[in-house]
């Protein structure tokens, strides 16, 4: 089956088009950056490009809904018009909330409040707008945070910490969060690919468990085979150092805080229902563990 990959220069389209190519799918990358055209012989759109969320807040406004809206619109609108089955969009659990009260699912009413989760929106909200005919299907993924061998970010901060023996000073924000790793996100995008009864709308993406950041650290100390050491000071002085962090551009700010110490827990029930599994394939600690030993590695 021939599959059309946009973003597949980026770690998710990397990953997931190896291993869509060991599984004998034919992978056909597409760039939206000049003059694109769809290969009229493919039987599934995945549509990865996007503006990825800037944390240190440097990218303009117009950026996000230029790249993650209108583009989003323009190739689901060449979808529409072609023999194409299959559009499978990546947005992101931003669009639906930036902050999270218990568990979120896909019933959740959004509210993004960041220029990243409101340009996702809106292109879900067009996508969802269209007339889309019967022997089309449309799929609004929701990925929570995506991690895998060979990923920067936030993890990759934390490493950093452990390793070097420096304390974690954030022990006193107690939290829970739910991870992707690409393994996971790798096998639902199969089974979808495979199971043609999974019907069209939107669906989280997590790994089965949710994990606080004192007990990632542990895992860290664990993966890394270094002592990991939790300081609790106060989070008051924590938050105030966040916020002198906006105004100097430090490495601690107040959407960088936000992301090491919230509470944010997704429920990947639904997707789990839609193909008829009880649990992901890869535990999320054991994903943590894949990724961070990858880390070590290096």
């Amino acid at each position: 089956m021939e599959v059309t990959i946009t973003g597949a220069s980026g770690f998710v389209g990397k990953n997931l088009s190896n291993f869509l190519k060991d599984n004998n799918y034919n992978i056909q990358n597409l760039s939206l950056r000049n003059k694109w055209k769809i290969n009229k012989n493919t039987k599934t759109i995945i549509h990865l490009a996007g503006k990825a969320h800037d944390t240190a807040n440097t990218s303009q406004e117009e950026e996000y809904f230029k790249v993650n809206t209108e583009l989003t619109k323009k190739l689901f609108d060449e979808f529409l018009n072609s023999d194409i089955k299959d559009f499978i969009y990546f947005s992101s659990v931003k669009a639906t909330a930036d902050t999270v009260d218990g568990i979120l699912d896909e019933e959740n009413v959004s509210n993004p409040q960041t220029h990243y989760g409101k340009s996702k929106l809106f292109a879900e909200e067009y996508l969802l707008s269209k007339n889309l005919p019967e022997d089309k299907r449309l799929l609004i993924i929701r990925p929570c945070m995506i991690h895998g061998p060979g990923n920067k970010g936030n993890l990759n901060l934390l490493y950093k910490v452990v390793e070097k023996g420096i304390p974690w000073p954030l022990a006193a924000f107690e939290n829970k969060r739910s991870f992707l790793s690409i393994d996971n996100l790798n096998f639902l995008i199969y089974e979808i690919l495979k199971n043609k009864n999974v019907p069209s709308g939107i669906y989280n993406f997590a790994d089965d468990k949710s994990i606080s950041t004192n007990d990632l650290i542990k895992i860290i100390g664990q993966a890394s085979e270094r002592k990991s050491r939790l300081w609790k000071l106060p989070s008051r002085m924590i938050s105030s150092v966040a916020k002198l962090g906006d105004i100097l551009k430090l490495p601690l700010n107040s959407e960088r805080l936000k992301k090491l110490t919230e509470s944010y827990e997704v429920s990947n029930e639904k997707i789990k229902h839609a193909l008829n599994i009880k649990c992901m394939p890869v535990s999320a600690e054991d994903g943590l563990l894949k990724t961070i030993k990858s880390f070590k590695n290096k």
